[in-house]
């Protein structure tokens, strides 16, 4: 796994060297094409449909099938005047492609996912805006479902920056995830047929302890009985199980205090019910002790004979490789 200057997180793609791609280290980045470039946006006034660009002004009749919109889009000031830097050329990685930039307002951006022949995945995409100097002006996290055999294109707006901010015309495409839909995490929304919702919140990390926690919703009709420790695997980036970590019982048994230890508690949730579990690990590497676990994704099974539901706590195990999982315990919002 790489790792950038530029930013904190642990990066998922692998660095290359691509034309006149911008680097940071990790990722891959998109520049603009700069003032007084032939060549349209991709969003943003006067842009065009990307794939229909074949820089002389004609399109090649290339589609795009699936879903299509946008995220990130905010309200302020209207479209700017001016040209708009566009990439120069795409930033690919984990099936999604950078198409280009441009200027809606703020800074603009669109990506095109490409779905598997046979599998109906959800993409979790990031991607920073730069500077003109390549420093990240904001993030922007996208997610988008993939029909099989589909590709789906979206149009994502730097809504941390003001309408006047210069630069942010430069992306580069931090992480990409992707996970079966029939698996993916729900906070809100339909209820899922499961009747329950399970996510992952964004987690606590200090003096290298992580603590991110498993969250239970009742949203049927029906009482939901719940006792023990929810089930636990770790994949790795190329979705393989990490077969020589097994989950620990109890937060403690990585440390304590984080309210992860003490005995399961029986419970009946009733609908609108909460309950609450984590992972907690700790970013140890010691030397001449293997190379360092890294595992983005985690299968959750919330009790025997429920659905799995994956999410992505971006597991830095170190070279210890202890992960310890904590018993499910009413949620003090229930």
């Amino acid at each position: 796994m790489c790792a950038a200057a530029l930013i904190r997180l642990p990066l998922s793609l692998p660095c290359a060297v691509a034309g006149v791609l911008l680097l940071g280290g990790c990722g891959t980045g998109v520049p603009g094409a700069g003032a007084g470039s032939s060549t349209p946006p991709v969003c943003g006034p006067g842009s065009v449909t990307p794939g229909a660009w074949d820089g002389a002004g004609t399109s090649d009749g290339a589609g795009t099938s699936g879903d299509a919109g946008t995220s990130g889009v905010s309200g302020g000031a209207g479209p700017t005047a001016g040209p708009d830097p566009v990439a120069s050329a795409p930033a690919a990685g984990g099936g999604v492609t950078v198409l280009g930039t441009g200027r809606a307002g703020r800074p603009c951006a669109v990506y095109e996912a490409a779905g598997e022949p046979a599998r109906d995945l959800t993409y979790a995409v990031t991607l920073a805006f730069l500077s003109e100097t390549g420093r990240v002006l904001t993030e922007v996290e996208d997610t988008v479902r993939v029909a099989p055999g589909r590709t789906a294109r979206r149009t994502v707006t730097a809504d941390g920056l003001p309408p006047d901010a210069t630069g942010g015309t430069r992306v580069r495409l931090l992480r990409v995830r992707s996970f079966p839909t029939a698996e993916s995490p729900s906070r809100s929304g339909p209820c899922p047929r499961s009747g329950v919702r399970v996510y992952a919140d964004e987690g606590d990390a200090a003096m290298g302890l992580r603590v991110v926690g498993l969250h239970l919703e009742n949203c049927g009709t029906r009482p939901y009985p719940l006792h023990g420790y929810p089930r636990v695997e770790i994949h790795d980036e190329d979705h393989d199980r990490v077969e020589d970590v097994t989950p620990l019982r109890g937060g403690d048994a990585v440390a304590g205090g984080t309210g992860a230890e003490g005995p399961p508690e029986p419970l009946v949730l009733r609908p609108g019910g909460r309950a609450r579990s984590a992972l907690v690990w700790r970013n140890t590497v010691e030397a001449g002790a293997g190379a360092p676990v890294n595992a983005p994704y985690a299968r959750v099974w919330a009790k025997s004979g429920a659905a799995p539901v994956t999410v992505i706590p971006e597991l830095d195990l170190g070279t210890t490789g202890r992960l310890a999982v904590g018993p499910w315990k009413a949620d003090a919002r229930s």
